[in-house]
């Protein structure tokens, strides 16, 4: 996996960096048969590195870390070469990557370019290790950590994170010490990637750090060990901390750690806090812990709050907490929000909290310009299964042009009981086979075979 991926990407820098050509020609092979060792593999794809393009090599570290371009997200604080983001991207669980097979002479090799004055060669190198694993790779970045030169320092801290090794804990608990701020934060991010409970107490104390990038890493970590006695300190940061990204990865924290004993102060944070992304994270928290004491403070903000990320993830959260009582609230929303996102998921909220009734903002939503906002409120009309909207449903799929729409309709006046022959005798002449399949299903006086449809919320932020 290693050669193939060194050859591609060692290609791919060539190709884009005319001044390796002629450096790379002459990296060494073995072997009488002629075909490279995988440490002559790696010789070449170092070689072509050196003064490679940042873009090229950001790509390039990136593909070779993660097992392929469009590998699993990256989020370590500080790396040789920015991290690249490519627009449409997807990313994805890196369940294929583990340890690569490597000699001792690749590991030497590979330690020795982490040390390298050249940022491509770092990058390249500590992305192979962190491929690789493994007590020798382990062994010499954790011996790196000692290293005068505070980059060398950085990067080692970087690929330890990336082999994640519970052994090396105490070596990179050493370097929360650090006196470069960028040290330390990598140490605190590779700690919550190796997820040893040792590393808790610590981490808590770097929360007074002095530099901003370190305490983001070490409130991330902290999530990330999942333990409840970290959730007094990160309450302290969600109140007190002066940099809005910090308070945001705490409210991330305490709603991944589901801390019920925060909710008090995630919506007084999430009514008062200056910051949207902030507000934002906080009705996100309330949501992913449930909290039904936390439902007054987001029909507020679902309503009233002037940014409509907050709104939408206010709405979104009702929806989870599935608060009954929020309908109202829910259907104002529907009804005056002037963002699309938002009233959609106003809609799929109500649909998602066994309300016994259509709020007027729901039935006034089967009409409006949005066409997801049309579909999902006439899935969520189908789960309230509300009587009374009945002759709104009629009349709203009379007007509708959109197929799969209708479906989502009909599907609702099915739900809600009404199966009148004159009805669905009129559908029996729809051009859409699935409108007809449907009709012919409620004639016979059987339900609709799917759900039509099953909207999911977006709303979903993360540090």
């Amino acid at each position: 996996m290693i050669r193939n991926c060194a050859l591609l990407v060692a290609g791919a820098i060539i190709a884009c960096s005319p001044n390796a050509v002629a450096e790379a020609s002459h990296a060494p092979t073995s072997g009488e048969s002629g075909v490279p060792s995988l440490v002559d593999d790696l010789r070449a794809l170092l070689t072509a590195a050196r003064g490679a393009p940042e873009l090229v090599c950001s790509l390039a570290s990136d593909a070779i870390g993660q097992g392929g371009w469009y590998g699993n997200s990256f989020n370590a604080p500080h790396t040789p070469l920015p991290r690249v983001e490519i627009a449409g991207r997807r990313h994805r669980d890196s369940d294929d990557a583990g340890e690569e097979s490597a000699t001792a002479a690749d590991i030497d090799m590979l330690i020795s370019n982490v040390s390298s004055d050249d940022r491509c060669v770092r990058a390249i190198s500590v992305r192979v290790l962190g491929r690789v694993g493994g007590e020798s790779a382990t062994r010499g970045l954790s011996s790196l950590l000692g290293n005068t030169d505070a980059s060398i320092r950085e990067t080692a801290a970087l690929g330890l994170g990336l082999i994640e090794p519970k052994t090396a804990t105490v070596s990179i608990l050493s370097a929360l010490r650090d006196p470069v701020a960028g040290v330390r934060a990598n140490a605190a991010w590779a700690l919550g990637r190796i997820d040893d409970g040792r590393a808790l107490r610590p981490l808590i104390e770097t929360l007074l750090d002095a530099d901003s990038t370190v305490r983001l890493a070490a409130v991330s970590a902290i999530g990330q060990l999942d333990s409840a006695s970290a959730i007094p300190a990160l309450l302290r940061v969600l109140r007190e901390d002066r940099v809005a990204s910090v308070r945001r990865v705490a409210a991330w924290a305490l709603g991944d750690l589901e801390a019920v004993t925060a909710v008090r102060d995630l919506v007084t944070v999430m009514e008062r806090d200056a910051d949207a992304g902030v507000r934002e994270m906080c009705a996100w928290a309330l949501g992913n812990i449930d909290a039904q004491a936390g439902v007054d403070g987001l029909k507020i903000s679902a309503q009233r709050d002037s940014d409509a990320r907050v709104r939408e993830s206010a709405v979104w959260a009702l929806g989870e907490i599935g608060e009954k009582g929020a309908a109202d609230a829910l259907g104002e929303v529907l009804a005056r929000d002037t963002v699309r996102a938002v009233r959609g998921t106003a809609a799929w909220a109500l649909g998602n909290i066994d309300a016994t009734r259509a709020p007027q903002g729901l039935i006034l939503a089967l009409g409006d310009a949005d066409d997801e906002v049309r579909l999902k409120a006439a899935w969520a009309m189908g789960e309230i299964k509300d009587r009374d909207a009945v002759p709104a449903l009629r009349t709203a799929m009379k007007r509708e042009r959109n197929e799969k729409i209708r479906r989502a309709q009909l599907r609702a006046l099915i739900e809600t009981g009404e199966r009148s022959e004159s009805m669905l005798t009129e559908l029996l002449d729809s051009s859409d086979p699935e409108v007809r399949e449907a009709a012919v299903r409620g004639l016979a006086g059987r339900n609709v075979m799917n759900p039509w449809p099953w909207p999911q919320p977006r709303p979903r932020p993360f540090p």
